[in-house]
């Protein structure tokens, strides 16, 4: 194809697109408004999943020790169990260490000036790697000889899980369902723009015209309504997201929640997930209605 022809052709497309204004105006913000419904639970699913993360590497068991081995002996037991695949570490606590923070915690309360050190155990706090093996490790923590107990939180564990894997299944759902409503709608665009000009589709292909050369300006306009849409929503998306951390961070009950910048590790995937759906809707949508319209 000459050069000249690609440039007549392109600049069809985006006469295309101020010829039917409303349409194309129409497919830019109901594409806007899907790719930032699509934005708003991909980042909520990335800052869960980075939550779920960050819980993993601090999921803990307390392991206590049978009360009747001796202090080198109950200390003895920590190579053990830093010895299991899944612990990343465990510290070893004392009976008097664990009075003095028992103490602390409640205030000093002269209520529990009769407990001795002798009346509590010594402990460890063992760190997992992987807070999806909780279980198996608990398991395996108390098969040690001189461990009592373990006390350890299954379902705050598994709760955060669940939330994970729901929440992504109905991102994937939902991210699926607005791209195939914003894929439609420009689809519909680019077949007005075609039937408004099939008399002139008609006779470029009477004199010879190829397909590709029909095809090409729907395609360029395509293209172009889903990219405007695209870099349009992937702003909007960063201002609303900025402000809402903002706002969510000066929330004391929320301070807990490490929420990712927009700037750090979101930007790249976003601007990929953005674009790529932007580029998607727009030429997926006008090449399947040129497809059924010049049934070829």
């Amino acid at each position: 194809m000459k050069i000249n022809n690609l440039g007549y052709l392109i600049k069809e497309g985006f006469r295309g697109i101020f010829l039917h204004g409303f349409m194309s105006f129409a497919a830019i913000c109901v594409t806007i408004a899907c790719l930032l419904i699509v934005g708003s639970f991909s980042i909520l699913a990335y800052n869960l999943d980075v939550m779920v993360q960050a819980l993993n590497q601090t999921s803990e068991i307390m392991v206590y020790v049978d009360s009747s081995l001796s202090d080198a002996e109950a200390r003895s037991i920590g190579t053990k169990i830093n010895a299991l695949d899944n612990v990343e570490k465990s510290v070893f606590i004392s009976r008097e260490d664990a009075l003095q923070s028992f103490v602390n915690d409640h205030n000093n309360n002269a209520a529990f000036n009769g407990v001795q050190a002798q009346d509590l155990r010594h402990r460890y706090v063992v760190t997992l790697e992987d807070n999806n093996q909780m279980k198996k490790t608990d398991e395996q923590l108390k098969q040690i000889p001189g461990v009592a107990k373990t006390n350890a939180a299954y379902e705050l564990a598994e709760g955060f899980i669940t939330i994970q894997n729901v929440l992504n299944l109905i991102s994937v759902a939902l991210i699926a369902m607005l791209l195939i409503i914003s894929l439609l709608i420009i689809s519909n665009t680019i077949k007005l723009a075609m039937y408004d000009r099939k008399d002139e589709i008609a006779i470029m292909k009477m004199v010879g015209a190829t397909n590709s050369f029909i095809r090409l300006p729907f395609i360029v306009e395509g293209f172009t309504l889903g990219m405007i849409g695209a870099i349009l929503a992937f702003g909007l998306e960063w201002v609303l997201y900025d402000t809402l951390v903002e706002r969510l961070a000066a929330v004391d009950a929320l301070r807990l929640f490490t929420f990712v910048p927009f700037t750090g590790d979101l930007l790249i995937p976003m601007l990929l997930t953005f674009g790529g759906a932007g580029l998607f809707v727009g030429i997926v949508g006008s090449w399947t209605s040129i497809r059924k319209f010049m049934d070829v």
